[in-house]
């Protein structure tokens, strides 16, 4: 099992940046595909982008490609989605979730997550 808590978000303007940290607990964190997700106000939770947990591929939402990249750092047991150019209607609470050996494909897969860290971008 494994536990999550997301950080780095926050109030930023259009075009700006932010990087979003996901600290996941325990000693198989490379096990692992990694994958964020988020909640607009009225919306449902959509699929934002996923690691392999082979850390060999990694897929994006079309909506985010160009602009984000997920990216893991073993050694601190850590995901980050860094986020670039963002735009206003990626405001959103952005969720990092996990996947057991999952190749961060199969949506259904990721059976934990963090709490949420709220990401609002003006324009």
């Amino acid at each position: 099992q494994v536990q999550l808590v997301e950080s780095g978000g926050g109030l930023v303007q259009a075009g700006g940046s932010l990087r979003l940290s996901c600290a996941a607990s325990g000693r198989t964190f490379s096990t692992y595909a990694m994958g964020w997700f988020r909640r607009a106000p009225g919306k449902e939770r959509e699929f934002v982008a996923a690691m392999s947990w082979k850390g060999d591929s990694t897929y994006y939402t079309d909506s985010v490609k160009g602009r984000f990249t997920i990216s893991r750092d073993i050694a601190k047991n850590t995901a980050y989605l860094q986020m670039n150019n963002l735009k206003p209607e990626d405001t959103a609470v952005y969720y990092c979730a996990a996947d057991k050996w999952g190749s961060g494909t199969y949506i259904g897969g990721f059976d934990y997550w963090g709490q949420g860290t709220q990401v609002t971008v003006s324009s």
